[in-house]
């Protein structure tokens, strides 16, 4: 910029434009257009190539916060039908978050059995179980924590505790961007409220700031990212001086503070932002998807359509290069009414939560085969817990906390479709076999990425950090 243009550009029109929005600061497209930007993104991801070949290019977890019941849901117990009623005896001292042991209950929901594989399914998922031979089971999950916010950070991140990089974050600083133009890892939180733990369920932790999870709005009343949209009252040579003014300051800060890796995600953030300003709109929009495939998601149905609609936004997503989409499906801290947390009244509870989980969920994974994406992309469902065989309290109809055993599911690239793996015991109060652990499910979840566990590290406080923390082991039974 020449001294004369300078002059011409006044502090207090600079100070109103940089108010004005990001847009303002961001729209490095201009830039672009004139060559004058360099492509400073690159893939973003430390690996050059995965560790081994990769069955999925892009993942997308499903995240049912509050404790799914796995015997009212997956786990088909026919011995809790005989035992209805009566104690569980036989376990020694039994520890629950609440301390008020019911007494045994049979599944709330008909269990049937579908597909080819013969899967058990409840009545609760009659759109899921028509997926039935396309998931691959895992009936043995094994949790930390029966208190909900350090099991879900453990779930998302692998630690019980704040502060650790989420499984996004991970992915991202590993293998990078599928397409620069949109976020590495996109959150698409429960339009009626955040989980528990909040936004620290996709944190990047200490991993530099760029991975971390790019939340959208998604109540419908806000735009999915805000401020993305040019202010009409800013020019295209304002614009331009903008930008080149703050490359300054940041250049001059840059060299003041090396190593500043949140000075670099927000430059990159910014140059981000200046090419989402016509990816997203693109993504967001679903006027070129047909009446028949928003009606199979449930967008023709007002109170499901904003909890549906992220499925679709998820599909679109992955399909234009995200590479890691996390679906909510509950929130609202703390409110049972809105997550899965069923300690009064299950029935009504689950079937609530159900409804905005079982047809989006499951058009979803159809939608995928349908266009062929399954083939390379990995979906997953899980909870942080699951919840106790017996009731809270003698006369209760819900059920407590349990991290001693629960189920979860993955589908696509990879698997074993319709194949189940681990066993509880009798009435699903502890794994008979096969128990898997959240950190061997993450390993799983890598290895499938093309990832090895044990070699994706970040050094932090003197040592080398991984998702799997010193544990974790690949269940290759569920491999294809």
């Amino acid at each position: 910029m020449t001294d004369s243009q300078h002059t011409q550009f006044h502090r207090r029109e600079f100070g109103g434009q940089m108010a004005a929005s990001l847009g303002t600061i961001a729209l490095a497209s201009l830039l672009d257009a004139d060559g004058c930007l360099a492509d400073s993104a690159g893939t973003g991801g430390i690996l050059h190539s995965p560790h081994r070949p990769a069955r999925a290019k892009r993942c997308i977890h499903i995240f049912s916060p509050g404790g799914v019941s796995q015997v009212d849901t997956f786990d088909h117990k026919p011995a809790l039908e005989r035992l209805d009623g009566k104690r569980l005896l036989g376990q020694g001292e039994i520890d629950t978050f609440f301390g008020k042991v019911g007494v045994l209950r049979k599944s709330f929901y008909k269990f049937r059995r579908h597909g080819q594989s013969g899967s058990w399914v409840s009545s609760l998922f009659p759109h899921l179980a028509t997926c039935a031979d396309d998931l691959t089971y895992f009936h043995t999950l094994v949790s930390k924590s029966s208190s909900h916010t350090p099991a879900c950070f453990q779930m998302n991140t692998g630690f019980t505790q704040v502060g650790y990089p989420s499984l996004g974050s991970w992915l991202s600083y590993g293998l990078g961007t599928l397409n620069n133009e949109l976020p590495t890892f996109v959150v698409l939180p429960d339009p009626r409220g955040l989980p528990n733990g909040g936004t620290s369920n996709w944190s990047q932790g200490f991993l530099p700031a760029q991975h971390q999870g790019t939340a959208f709005a998604t109540d419908g009343k806000r735009e999915p990212i805000a401020n993305l949209k040019t202010p009409t009252t800013v020019s295209r040579s304002g614009r331009r001086a903008s930008l080149e003014f703050l490359s300054q300051f940041n250049r001059s800060f840059a060299a003041a503070n090396p190593g500043n890796d949140e000075l670099e995600a927000r430059v990159r953030s910014y140059e981000l932002a200046a090419r989402m300003q016509t990816s997203i709109p693109d993504a967001v929009n679903f006027r070129d998807e047909t009446q028949a495939t928003q009606r199979s998601y449930g967008l023709d149905d007002e109170s499901l359509a904003p909890s549906a609609s992220n499925y679709l936004l998820a599909r679109r997503l992955i399909e234009r290069g995200v590479r890691f989409v996390q679906v909510y499906n509950g929130g609202a801290l703390g409110s049972p009414r809105i997550n899965w947390d069923a300690h009064e009244d299950l029935v009504r509870n689950h079937g609530n939560q159900a409804r905005h989980l079982d047809q989006p969920a499951a058009a979803l994974l159809k939608d995928l085969k349908q266009r062929g994406l399954l083939d390379d992309t990995l979906v997953v469902w899980s909870s942080e817990f699951g919840r106790t065989p017996f009731t809270q309290g003698d006369a209760g109809k819900g059920r407590d906390h349990h991290p001693l055993v629960f189920s979860g599911w993955m589908a696509g690239a990879g698997l074993k479709a319709g194949f189940h793996h681990g066993i509880s015991d009798e009435v699903g109060y502890r794994p008979a076999e096969d128990p898997v652990t959240v950190y061997d499910f993450h390993a799983t979840l890598l290895h499938l990425m093309g990832i090895d566990h044990t070699r994706l590290t970040f050094y932090h406080n003197g040592l080398a950090r991984r998702l799997t923390d010193v544990h974790g082991h690949v269940v290759h039974d569920v491999l294809a």
